[in-house]
């Protein structure tokens, strides 16, 4: 019997473009079901009862929920191609840490630019560069952070790249300037249509991000 594989997720998502891309390297086929944040489906407060977030990954009716666990777990069922994490036990758990150290550090300074003014919005800009800068050094002169092709790392971080542009606008920022090396990596990922098919469009993100905007009253 073939996989049904279903993917609850919401278009802007960073957490849910990572389950896309990692499906997409796989070449893994699925399908992809859009979530109303605000009227949550049924079939989603039932699949993930604890958070009632996505992404939800639905494997022959099995859901598995949070984006680090739905990546390590397609990685584990689809293991025919395109491993995402290295083999060596070391390598692993560093991808891992450094995984885990964006997820903490990169969301809550990236709402800090765009959901903020003034001193808190500056303190978050500073606080993103760094962040960047220390992942551009991780990479150092790799083309991927997997070495010679997309990882468990690549995926994880790619998917805020259709942001980047509103935090530049929100910001006064340039990423390129700032850290060159890193955009150059995300032009990298992007060239691979596995990526490119995958994540959402910078200028639909950042009409989101005004909808949001007006939604919530800020000007």
């Amino acid at each position: 019997m073939a996989d049904k594989v279903i993917l609850l997720d919401f278009y802007p998502s960073m957490f849910g473009m990572r389950a896309r891309v990692a499906l997409a390297v796989k070449g893994v086929e699925y399908e992809y079901r859009e979530e109303d944040l605000g009227n949550k489906s049924q079939l989603l407060l039932e699949s993930n009862p604890v958070h009632k977030q996505i992404p939800v990954l639905i494997h022959n009716g099995k859901p598995v929920c949070e984006s680090f666990i739905i990546l390590q777990y397609i990685d584990e069922v689809w293991n025919h191609k395109s491993p995402l994490l290295p083999s060596d036990p070391y390598q692993r758990a560093q991808a891992r840490f450094w995984a885990d150290y964006i997820d903490k550090k990169i969301y809550d300074n990236g709402n800090w630019i765009w959901n903020a003014k003034g001193e808190e919005q500056e303190a978050g800009k500073k606080g993103f560069v760094e962040i960047m800068k220390q992942l551009e050094s991780e990479l150092g002169d790799k083309p991927f952070f997997g070495g010679d092709d997309l990882g468990f790392l690549d995926v994880a971080l790619i998917t805020y790249s259709p942001w980047f542009q509103t935090y530049e606008t929100c910001g006064n920022l340039s990423m390129e300037e700032e850290c060159p090396k890193l955009i150059a990596w995300v032009k990298r990922c992007w060239e691979k249509q596995s990526v490119s098919k995958s994540l959402a469009d910078p200028n639909k993100v950042y009409d989101f991000y005004l909808a949001l905007k007006k939604k919530r009253g800020i000007d």
